[in-house]
């Protein structure tokens, strides 16, 4: 499947691929019973449907070759999971499970956006990075086609994070140093974005946006930095050193109070104090720390520990670990599938 033949035509044909999946039913779904952790076995390839109550693994279901990233819709029904193997055999699909039917359905196809990793759904769209091909696309589920894409020209660009109403976006390109703006505005260019390219520190990855929109902080995995960036200004306005060997994820508490960050190689979560901007705490939880998840009621963290085959629940008030999930191997990528108003998608002519 890595040679295929669609691969080879990408110039061609790639812009203007067709999802080969009848993933809009998606978009007709009922709404999800009750609330379930999701974590992607990256080793066994597949997706495990957690017990929050119980912290146990419900149900399993096959998530495709190598998947890194997972979002849900917004009724909590339907997952989409990033199929990547980076450089080396770049992927070129998303995984589409049906979580209230414990089913994988067929994957939607990327063509000529390879590497699929880093996922964000807005408005029942389904945006991600294709690190292979230094794009940022858009797959909608209702016309089941890909109906954006945007060339960033950057190296490794790994992580999305797409604003409600889908006017701004920030990526971390992780061999170029940079974070990526895109927003609206008078100086757009003939794609109708303005583009810009913050340098921070080596090797960004984890990062989050502020609750109150002020500011984007990112974890630079090579020299165990945190960078601030100031959206107002877009530029750089802090940097921290948080003594990481491998910052992995970045992700603020609701209330924005603290910080997590994750640290691969160390197997900590480091946290930080966002107001004096410093780090209180170094929770030791085992080895290859990675993914981070609050819920939205924000009162605990799930911590993929990849090399425990395990998700660590740490308590936001006590900053304790509370409990543990066993899962498959390779638990990394993590996401809420929360019940919600079931989708519909739009009638052809409301478009």
């Amino acid at each position: 499947m890595r040679q295929t033949e669609g691969r080879h035509r990408a110039l061609i044909v790639g812009w203007t691929v067709l999802a080969a999946v009848a993933a809009g039913s998606a978009c007709a779904a009922t709404t999800a019973a009750v609330a379930e952790l999701l974590v992607l076995e990256k080793r066994d390839r597949t997706l495990a449907i957690v017990d929050p109550k119980s912290n146990t693994v419900v149900a399993r279901v096959p998530a495709g070759e190598d998947p890194h990233e997972i979002v849900t819709s917004s009724d909590g029904r339907t997952a989409y999971i990033s199929n990547y193997e980076g450089a080396t055999a770049p992927l070129h699909t998303l995984s589409v499970v049906d979580v209230a039917a414990r089913s994988a359905r067929p994957p939607v196809e990327l063509g000529a956006l390879l590497a699929p990793h880093g996922l964000a759904l807005v408005s029942g769209r389904v945006y991600f990075t294709a690190e292979g091909s230094k794009a940022v696309g858009r797959y909608d589920p209702c016309s089941q086609r890909i109906d954006w894409i945007l060339g960033l020209g950057q190296d490794r660009t790994h992580m999305v994070w797409v604003a409600p109403d889908a006017s701004r976006m920030y990526l971390t390109s992780m061999y170029s140093n940079t974070v990526t703006v895109l927003f609206h505005g008078d100086k757009a260019d003939s794609s109708g974005w303005n583009i810009i390219n913050i340098p921070v520190g080596t090797g960004p990855e984890g990062f989050d946006v502020s609750p109150d929109g002020r500011e984007l902080w990112v974890a630079t995995f090579g020299d165990g930095k945190l960078s601030i960036i100031d959206l107002a200004q877009n530029r750089v306005s802090a940097s921290l050193d948080l003594g990481t060997r491998r910052a992995n994820r970045l992700k603020f508490t609701p209330d924005g109070q603290r910080a997590l960050v994750s640290d691969l190689s160390s197997g900590d979560l480091v946290i930080i104090e966002v107001a004096p901007r410093r780090v209180v705490s170094r929770l030791h939880l085992g080895g290859g720390a990675s993914g981070i998840l609050i819920p939205p009621q924000g009162t605990v963290a799930y911590v993929a520990l990849s090399d425990e085959s395990a998700v660590a629940v740490v308590d936001l008030g006590t900053l304790k670990e509370v409990g543990r999930v066993r899962t498959g191997r390779g638990p990394d990528g993590m996401a809420w599938a929360a019940p919600g108003p079931a989708t519909t998608c739009p009638t052809p002519a409301s478009r």
